[in-house]
């Protein structure tokens, strides 16, 4: 047997304060480093020396300070938070030449097992929050905001908004075009004279290409430039703002924002930047392409069908409107999430048209030539 000198070495139990000065002896023919004294269980411990790992968190570089691989030791009584700490250089030299495995970093048998459950639960976790609980949340929130609070906070979603789609400054992408925005406000006045509001609405467009159109909270509707330019009629684009009165009335853009941000400050949290730059880019843009429940937006479709009726406008134009939406659909096309949604553009179409064709009174376009011209120059300076 090949033994290696006696030295001395400090042993700590790691549980019952246990401090002893022991006697370290290698064997190599058996590959152990023996423990001796005589307060050690049976008077020794045995250590593999393919088992022992050294501690890399430590200060001083004169020492060492050993520990064992859990479930290696050939002693059961060994106690597995052992520690072993050396000061002899001939001995640290030794065991570094002798353990083949002293600087190896283990994993716990499992570790790998538990971080997959904990991170399925924490993911799971996340997904709760944001699919249940914060819906349930935004919709009884939705009901309490008071109307003033909610309008300012429109106004913050719709500046947002703005950066988002690359404007310099607040009102930096709002068309301005005096005669547009007079026409503009006859569609408004026209398309709600007959009815009942509880918000009272802010009306703009954006120069924007997007075909697109979003509400935000508090009465505040925005119709992109690329809509209107691909629109055929004053009527298409009076449907597509109904529409979204429909949301604004029912509250569904204020349940939407809600989730929104409650979902966006929730994942910055996560994700990191908690002061809020990503949190309100991901507002906007899911404001932008806020995809409502199929009730909300078939709701939101009858209550702009009610009120092209009572404002005498034929609802032809928002059968028309989606039909140029269910072409896109079919040939694979872009089109804007708000109306991509579902229900299905054929069968809202087809809805649309229907009604059209029962409408009890006379129609007229809800704008002369002359204005819709004006509306649609309304991003020119």
């Amino acid at each position: 047997m090949a033994h290696h000198t006696l030295m001395r070495a400090r042993f700590f139990d790691g549980e019952q304060g246990l401090r002893l000065d022991v006697d370290l002896q290698v064997d190599t023919a058996a590959e152990t480093l023996r423990l001796t004294h005589p307060d050690l269980p049976m008077g020794s411990q045995y250590w593999p020396l393919w088992a022992i790992r050294a501690l890399s968190d430590q200060a001083r570089e004169d020492q060492m300070v050993l520990t064992l691989v859990a479930d290696e030791a050939l002693d059961s009584s060994l106690i597995t938070t052992a520690r072993l700490t050396v000061d002899e250089p001939e001995m640290i030299s030794i065991l570094t030449r002798l353990c083949p495995d002293l600087k190896k970093k283990d994993i716990a048998r499992g570790t790998l097992r538990k971080v997959v459950t904990w991170t399925g639960g924490a993911v799971g976790a996340l997904a709760l929050m944001i699919f249940v609980i914060l819906p349930a949340m935004a919709n009884t929130l939705a009901a309490y905001i008071p109307i003033e609070r909610e309008v300012a906070w429109g106004k913050t979603v719709v500046g947002g908004m703005e950066r988002f789609l690359g404007g310099t400054g607040a009102g930096s992408l709002v068309c301005q075009n005096a005669e547009g925005l007079a026409a503009l406000t006859a569609m408004t006045d026209r398309l709600t004279e007959r009815s009942e509001l509880e918000y009272e609405l802010t009306i703009a467009v954006f120069d924007h290409p997007m075909v697109n159109a979003f509400a935000a909270p508090g009465g505040h509707v925005v119709l992109m430039r690329g809509l209107i330019e691909k629109a055929d009629s004053p009527d298409e684009v009076a449907a597509v703002l109904g529409h979204e009165i429909g949301h604004v009335e029912s509250r569904d853009v204020t349940r939407n924002a809600l989730r929104s941000a409650g979902s966006a400050g929730l994942l910055s949290l996560v994700l990191g930047d908690f002061a809020g730059g990503g949190a309100a880019v991901l507002i906007a843009e899911w404001t932008l392409n806020a995809s409502y429940t199929r009730e909300a937006e078939a709701a939101a479709d009858v209550y702009a069908l009610e009120m092209l009726e009572r404002s005498g406008t034929d609802a032809s134009g928002m059968a028309d409107f989606f039909d140029k939406i269910a072409h896109l659909q079919d040939r694979g096309g872009s089109m804007p999430a708000f109306l991509a949604s579902h229900p299905d553009s054929h069968a809202r179409a087809a809805s649309a048209r229907a009604f059209a064709e029962n409408q009890r009174y006379g129609t007229r376009p809800i704008l002369s030539a002359r204005e819709w011209t004006a509306l649609q120059n309304i991003c020119d300076d």
